[in-house]
């Protein structure tokens, strides 16, 4: 009797253990998807747009669970992209795009962010990398001006 009691709370704690982790998987996830529109709106050349999904990044930055990512990793990312939400110019918010996408590199080794790869792009013209979910080049710091220019540098799975 005692070892099935054992069993069983065991068997509660790996589901809640799961549970958990699927959750920091989908909120991480969902970070990621966020980051991908800021990405996608900036090589739009689309200000409004890159504000819009920024706010949605803060939101779903300030909902993931301190355990998960420190408090410190996510207040970094969360000015980041506030600074991007508030600027309504195009080249300030490329220019904090930088930041948010190295951050968002290091926290790509930490986590896995899609069941895709993800791609780190980079443009030598900006001296700057991003995340992408696609082998295209389509360049967030210079937008239509030079919208393939760079190169994919790795590639996690």
């Amino acid at each position: 009797m005692k070892k099935y009691i054992i069993t069983a709370i065991f068997a509660i704690f790996s589901v809640i253990s799961l549970s958990a982790q699927t959750n920091t998987d989908t909120q991480v996830s969902k970070l990621y998807q966020n980051y991908i529109a800021i990405k996608s709106a900036l090589a739009a050349d689309d200000a409004d747009k890159a504000s819009k999904a920024a706010s949605e990044f803060i939101k779903t930055a300030s909902a993931i669970d301190y355990k998960v990512v420190s408090e410190g990793n996510l207040n970094i990312l969360r000015k980041d992209a506030t600074a991007i939400s508030e600027a309504r110019n195009i080249t300030d918010q490329r220019e904090t795009f930088y930041n948010l996408s190295d951050n968002m590199i290091a926290l790509t080794k930490e986590f896995k962010l899609s069941e895709n790869p993800v791609f780190i792009q980079y443009c030598p013209m900006a001296d700057g990398s991003w995340l992408s979910d696609e082998k295209q080049i389509v360049n967030p710091y210079y937008g239509s001006t030079m919208l393939s220019c760079g190169t994919v540098k790795s590639e996690i799975k």
